[in-house]
């Protein structure tokens, strides 16, 4: 560090030599032009107002020299975060070389640098190169679903985010043709990636159960479509505004009888066997 701001330091020193020397040897030109003007009356006015050189304009090699300094000054989180940006854009294993080249973090000569970014969770170390680490190693879009198919509860989306440049757009792919479900979470409003897969057997506490069906539905639609409402989603109907066009036609609402619900016999089919408990009370003949 101290030995490139002192290269920094000479390189300003030369600058400011040879802008020096270089104005001088306008401005004796200048003169010596006025001179030859004085003694020449036949010299053209536009000759005579003739500007001075413009200054020489240096390389930028003294932004490029400072804005590496900058960076290697700056703290440690920072220059950490601007590596693993680098290794998540090129997905590349890097030599520390490869990484001063690429964005002028200088492991080798900060071992503070060095040693975070070997123990930072997001980074793999052999010994020689550093390369971005996720949390899932997936390559492609069938690896990914290979993934979520492992995890019936879900995979959380957040989670996924990083695994290749492309997931994004597989995911939605993946939804598009009904091979997962992207459910978003109400506690923390991040998505949920769950299998579509029929032969997952999904396993339900008994406490949710007992919840769902302890749960009471409205008996009027309209109720329905509020609660619907009050818990942000988007009711398919509309009972208020189709009972308002019906009054305006003259159309009066038929009233909906009880049917009387049939008797279940030993010989009708149960869909819903693995709920037993719907069953208890039946009236079955010859039982």
């Amino acid at each position: 560090m101290a030995s490139l701001q002192e290269s920094l330091t000479k390189f300003k020193k030369q600058q400011e030599k040879c802008q020096s020397t270089l104005t001088s040897i306008a401005a004796k030109s200048g003169s010596s032009k006025a001179t030859s003007l004085k003694s020449t009356p036949s010299s053209t006015p536009s000759s005579a107002n003739a500007k001075s050189p413009a200054p020489v304009k240096f390389s930028n090699d003294t932004e490029r020299l400072q804005h590496i300094n900058s960076i290697r000054k700056a703290p440690v989180g920072a220059q950490i975060k601007r590596v693993i940006d680098l290794l998540f854009e090129t997905r590349q294993a890097l030599t520390p070389e490869q990484i001063n080249d690429a964005c002028y973090v200088d492991t080798n000569a900060n071992k503070a640098v060095f040693d975070s970014l070997r123990n930072n969770p997001k980074v793999n170390y052999d010994g020689k190169r550093f390369s971005y680490k996720s949390k899932h190693d997936l390559k492609d879009k069938k690896q990914l679903l290979v993934l979520i198919r492992k995890f019936p509860e879900g995979v959380a989306v957040i989670d996924l985010k990083d695994s290749y440049p492309n997931v994004m757009e597989d995911l939605q792919s993946l939804k598009a043709s009904g091979q997962i479900w992207l459910l978003s979470n109400f506690d923390s409003q991040e998505d949920i990636a769950y299998p579509n897969d029929p032969r997952t057997v999904i396993k339900v506490d008994d406490d949710l159960k007992q919840l769902f069906r302890g749960i009471e539905l409205p008996r009027d639609m309209i109720d329905i479509e509020k609660d619907l409402q009050k818990n942000g989603m988007k009711p398919a109907t509309n009972t208020a505004k189709r009972r308002a066009n019906a009054q305006v036609h003259g159309i009066t609402p038929k009233p909906k009888t009880k049917k009387k619900r049939p008797e279940i016999s030993k010989r009708t089919k149960l869909t819903n066997a693995h709920l037993p408990e719907l069953f208890q009370h039946l009236n079955v003949p010859g039982s």
